[in-house]
């Protein structure tokens, strides 16, 4: 339930910016060193691994933080 509410404040905070998707505030993410875009004719593809493994990181590091001051 948190992490859906997590979910709905940063939404909402991207729509808020007046920017739909991932943009503005956020135009950096998608573009880590890690993230791979092949674009080609006929196909695109976008791999964020950068982007996955700081997110990971931050998510982490919140429930570490949540686990360690409510036990």
């Amino acid at each position: 339930m948190i992490a859906g509410a997590v979910t709905i404040v940063v939404g909402l905070f991207m729509i808020a910016s007046g920017k739909t998707g991932i943009t503005g505030w956020f135009n950096w993410f998608g573009s880590l060193p890690l993230d791979m875009k092949i674009e080609k004719e006929n196909f695109r593809l976008h791999f964020p691994l950068g982007s996955s493994i700081l997110i990971s990181i931050l998510l982490s590091l919140i429930v570490y933080f949540f686990n360690k001051f409510i036990r």
